[in-house]
């Protein structure tokens, strides 16, 4: 099994998520191989690279996708068909983001790039108007200070759903549930792994 993890906007493989994932793998799943790339700050390149690191992994790959890369994993779950979890995902980032227009600095990694009307106009091509809802996890905070959580409640509305009250953006209880998302995605793997063998 291998577990793609998408960071958010401005953040990095060197995330705390990012690092409480490899973390608990490392002790509890060695063998499941985690990939975190660092994406691109351009909507338009960041879903190529993703797109193109997926292509080239097993169909027994789950998706983890955190904020802005919440939104990603979606888009790719649907071209891709492969089960993802979301933590507190972005649904429409194209008017979020709107606001950052403008120098940026990504805080993990110094760099310093452009936001544009053209990575805005990116996000709103990415928006998915129908998603496939048993393919998603959704794992949102009532306190989350970036994005409304009732926002992504109400668009995966018939995906499974845990929700954190009291929790932020940030998701201080990702440690506390990420067991059960490596076992309701290995679950669902062999599942699916079965079904291709019966066809």
């Amino acid at each position: 099994m291998h577990i793609l993890y998408l960071h958010g906007f401005n953040s990095g493989p060197q995330s705390l998520k990012a690092n409480e994932t490899a973390a608990w793998l490392r002790e509890h799943a060695p063998d499941i191989q985690l990939h975190c790339p660092r994406l691109s700050p351009h909507p338009a390149q960041a879903i190529v690279q993703a797109d193109q690191l997926l292509a080239g992994l097993p169909a027994q790959t789950l998706l983890i996708g955190s904020s802005l890369g919440g939104f990603y994993a979606t888009w790719l779950a649907e071209r891709r068909q492969r089960p993802a979890a979301l933590i507190n995902p972005a649904i429409r980032p194209d008017l979020d983001l709107a606001r950052f227009i403008g120098e940026q600095t990504n805080p993990y990694t110094g760099e310093v790039y452009t936001l544009g009307m053209d990575d805005m106009q990116a996000l709103q091509a990415q928006c998915q108007p129908t998603i496939s809802p048993d393919r998603y996890w959704l794992l949102l905070g009532t306190c989350d200070e970036v994005l409304d959580w009732r926002v992504a409640s109400r668009f995966y509305r018939q995906s499974r759903q845990t929700v954190f009250n009291g929790d932020d953006h940030r998701l201080g209880n990702w440690p506390r549930i990420l067991p059960e998302v490596v076992a309701w995605a290995r679950q669902r793997l062999c599942a699916e792994a079965e079904q291709a063998i019966r066809r």
